[in-house]
């Protein structure tokens, strides 16, 4: 695909992957929107985005809720009306929550559903019509390299069991949709050294070295952009090569995270 002039959404962009992601297509002439709940942060993105995109694109930041659906319809209106449509989606937004079922909050629970499943479902919902319209899109979708594992990591139930279930889907939508041009791909990646990984506790810098970096997840988006009309790269994973920590549940502090 020749990225110049696309137009592109990435939700969860102010920071870590999403940012990077931003930054690598903003370079190869792509017009960016890019959304995350704080908009200072977001404006301190633009700001940087800017100064590495190529010549002529338009870079925007939006503060999005992706857990309010009100917030979804103003993000992809936004796209339409100053892009004129969405030719990529990247669903990068996320949270974590890491308990014991028994002790994890119910509100922790609803919040991972309406981020972590309902926000990629919704925006893909709006942004879908036009792209069955046109006849072409790429969709990437950050899931999890949790979802790899059977049965699905401890204190990590709810969170990979909605990511299990964001696969299954959209393996589904590929099918529906590669009739229309559309390409669906999910990306798995293992552990990477962003914000929310720093908040991990008694990791040795030995051990923070196994992170992979954002820039690996980058990779992966590239390369799903860039092979043939006639063909999509479903899933991609990418793994640590050794696991960043010893034992068999992660260190981490939920009050640092929230």
């Amino acid at each position: 695909m020749d990225l110049k002039g696309k137009n592109v959404i990435i939700t969860g962009a102010s920071r870590g992957i999403g940012k990077s992601i931003a930054i690598k297509l903003a370079e190869s002439g792509c017009n960016v929107l890019i959304a995350a709940r704080n908009q200072e942060a977001l404006d301190k993105t633009v700001v940087e985005i800017k100064s590495k995109a190529a010549a002529g694109v338009k870079i925007i930041g939006l503060s999005t809720d992706v857990s309010n659906l009100e917030d979804l319809k103003r993000l992809s209106e936004t796209a339409f009306s100053e892009f004129g449509g969405v030719d990529i989606l990247i669903n990068n937004a996320g949270v974590s929550s890491q308990y014991p079922f028994d002790k994890q909050p119910l509100e922790d629970i609803e919040n991972l559903a309406h981020t972590n499943f309902l926000g990629y479902v919704r925006l893909i919902r709006l942004v879908i019509p036009h792209m069955i319209e046109k006849k072409s899109g790429s969709i990437i979708n950050m899931v999890s390299g949790s979802t790899l594992v059977d049965p699905v990591p401890k204190t990590f139930v709810t969170y990979s069991s909605l990511k299990v279930g964001l696969r299954a889907f959209l393996k589904g939508l590929f099918w529906e949709m590669r009739d229309y041009g559309i390409k669906i791909t999910s990306i798995l990646p293992g552990v990477v050294d962003t914000e929310l990984t720093g908040k991990l506790n008694n990791i040795t810098e030995e051990q923070k070295e196994r992170l992979m970096t954002p820039d690996a997840v980058v990779d992966m988006v590239m390369f799903a952009l860039s092979v043939p009309q006639n063909a999509c790269p479903l899933e991609l994973a990418v793994i640590n090569q050794q696991t960043p920590w010893i034992k068999p549940v992660i260190d981490y502090d939920q009050k640092q995270a929230r």
